[in-house]
């Protein structure tokens, strides 16, 4: 029973530090052919937002917004990709599989 518990311990630390990581990691998300960038951290939060000039048209200030729209969805998906990598094995140690762990996007 005791080395169960520390098995669990360890897995809860490795995910821990899987999350921790996650949340320094930046992926890039594009749109408009790469117009506009957006980078998230694996953990989702938006960390910068970049425009190329040309993508900016004071007349149609709509599709703008639909192209950094469109950039950190992209960017969040990505970072969902990089969270099911780094916390899916884990998650399946603790018993996740297919159900998943509450609170955790798996």
């Amino acid at each position: 029973m005791q080395q169960l518990l520390q098995q669990a311990q360890k897995m809860q630390q490795d995910l821990a530090n899987a999350q921790e990581e996650l949340a320094r990691t930046e992926v890039d998300g594009q749109a408009g052919g790469g117009l506009v960038r957006a980078t998230v951290t694996g953990a989702g939060e938006l960390r910068a937002l970049k425009i190329d000039p040309k993508a900016v048209d004071p007349d149609d200030t709509e599709t703008l917004a639909d192209l950094i729209v469109a950039a950190v969805q992209a960017a969040n998906e990505n970072a969902q990709t990089l969270q099911q990598q780094k916390l899916g094995p884990l998650a399946q140690g603790l018993g996740g599989g297919g159900s998943g762990i509450p609170g955790l996007p798996f």
